[in-house]
């Protein structure tokens, strides 16, 4: 077995029996044998704190324990069973998102965590109303109706509804570029679909979601009364998916839809036939803010209590489905991680705090309202870890620095017992972080993100489709496993310096 360190100048150990150990006094110099009894010391000596690859038997065995013990009780989806299935959907705000909080807050409690709270947040309060009604008028083709929702702020059109002609563009810039007579009074309609030929599903959804998030304060800027867009799948199915779209204090806001993939398809076709108009019913209201609460639990450390290690997601989700992946399952990851260790026996150096944060997908309320609180009691986060990308089969953790520390360091040094979780298939990337966990970035160490296979995320990603079937009992299990493992050893280890 080999064992590589740095400390100082560079030091080359090999195990080459079960009795000895051979390392090089310099460069240049003959080799010295030292019983195995000096290995612990020398270990010691030269630790984890300048980008050591050391890993030792007592952390691999303990990580296999978290794994084992993890992977055969299935807590986290025993969890989301009873969030999904007794609670449900949870948009900031809303009756069942303080039912959510209340249940989280109660769990927390029996498992003796050292501290549990509720964290107020002012957060929107946005309601669907009843289901939208969109039909899809034209000469060519006759009348049909499309599956459609609102999105997420978007006013309603009234009792009266809107009707008018569609304005087809695949981006902003070629809305932009219209004469403003060709959009005034229409509907336009943004169809570019998620680019399927990326790797990265992410890179996808982040490279078409602008039409979503802008295109209709782009399209009411040119005088529009309405928008549709293309829902932001990775799939062709009958589905649509929700999320949010900014607002403007600027100029008067206008109902918005989102199309399912087919029905987007097909629209689009009916286009290249003639005229086509779209009847848009929608019934939602944005309300005065509402109290919420972020969910906290947390272990004080032993040594430096000081040190804060966060694990978090976040608890809202939109009003459809079941938010079982977004964000559920990170939210029972972040759970599990202290439950895990509590139940473990593991007496933790540093701080550990789980945060289930409130309204993420429409206003980060949650997530600036900790980091406010943070700062005003002077608190430092050594890590913060986010899991927000559903609960399917971990891959990596994709890591960002924060404002104390520097990527490179960060990097060399989690990459030595990083190779700890090698065995289970879990890689350490640059760029990672969360929404929620952003604010934290002025006084923080790093910032970390789990990686799961994002293949079929977007299947189900503010949908009807967000449910606990689709969530699988073991791939959710090993998520809480790596997030358990690698807080473990950045308790045990840091961060480097």
């Amino acid at each position: 077995m080999l064992y590589y360190a740095k400390a100082g100048a560079e030091l080359r150990f090999i195990l080459s029996a079960p009795d000895s150990l051979i390392y090089p006094t310099s460069r240049r110099s003959s080799y010295i044998y030292l019983p195995m009894r000096f290995l612990f010391f020398l270990f010691l000596l030269v630790s984890f704190e300048s980008g050591a690859q050391v890993s030792t038997d007592s952390a691999a065995f303990f990580i296999k324990d978290i794994y084992r013990q993890t992977l055969s009780e299935e807590k986290a989806y025993s969890w989301l069973t009873t969030l999904t299935k007794d609670i449900g959907h949870r948009l900031s705000g809303s009756e069942n998102s303080l039912k959510a909080i209340e249940w989280a807050k109660k769990t927390m409690d029996t498992l003796s965590f050292d501290n549990v709270w509720l964290q107020p947040v002012m957060v929107p309060h946005w309601e669907r109303g009843v289901s939208e009604q969109v039909v899809m008028v034209s000469k060519a083709i006759g009348a049909h109706s499309l599956n459609a929702l609102a999105l997420g702020n978007s006013p309603g059109t009234g009792p009266k509804g809107i009707r008018a002609e569609v304005v087809e563009v695949k981006s902003l810039d070629e809305l932009r570029g219209l004469p403003d007579f060709m959009v005034e009074g229409k509907i336009v309609f943004f169809n570019r679909p998620m680019d399927l030929g990326l790797t990265s599903t992410f890179s996808a959804y982040g490279g078409a979601a602008d039409q979503r998030t802008s295109g209709p304060v782009a399209a009411a800027e040119k005088g529009a009364i309405g928008c549709a867009i293309r829902s932001l799948s990775t799939r062709q199915d009958d589905s649509p998916h929700t999320g949010m779209t900014q607002l403007s204090d600027q100029i008067d806001n206008i109902p918005s839809i989102a199309l399912s993939t087919n029905d987007a398809n097909f629209l689009s076709d009916a286009l290249k036939k003639g005229p086509v108009e779209l009847v848009i019913y929608t019934h939602c209201k944005m309300y005065e803010d509402a109290l919420s609460y972020n969910v906290i639990g947390e272990i004080k450390g032993s040594t430096h209590p000081e040190e804060i290690i966060l694990v978090g997601g976040h608890f809202d989700s939109w009003d459809i489905g079941e938010g079982a992946h977004d964000d559920g399952s990170g939210c029972m990851h972040a759970m599990e991680v202290l439950y895990r260790l509590k139940k473990m026996g593991y007496k933790p150096i540093r701080t550990l705090r789980c945060v289930l944060f409130m309204n993420e997908e429409n206003g980060l309320k949650g997530g600036r309202a900790y980091a406010d609180s943070s700062f005003a009691n002077n608190e430092y986060h050594l890590a913060a870890i986010e899991s927000d990308a559903g609960g399917f089969t971990p891959q990596s953790f994709g890591i960002s620095a924060g404002a104390n520390t520097s990527l490179d360091t960060a990097m060399s040094h989690m990459a030595g017992f990083m190779e700890l979780l090698e065995p289970y298939d879990i890689e350490l990337k640059a760029g990672g972080g969360g929404a929620d966990i952003g604010p934290l970035k002025p006084k923080a160490g790093v910032l970390m993100g789990l990686r799961p296979d994002s293949s079929r995320y977007f299947d189900f990603h503010h949908s009807d489709l967000d449910v606990l079937e689709n969530v699988h009992p073991r791939e959710l299990a090993a998520g809480a496993a790596a997030l358990t493992s690698l807080v473990f050893l950045i308790d045990q280890y840091g961060i480097g310096k």
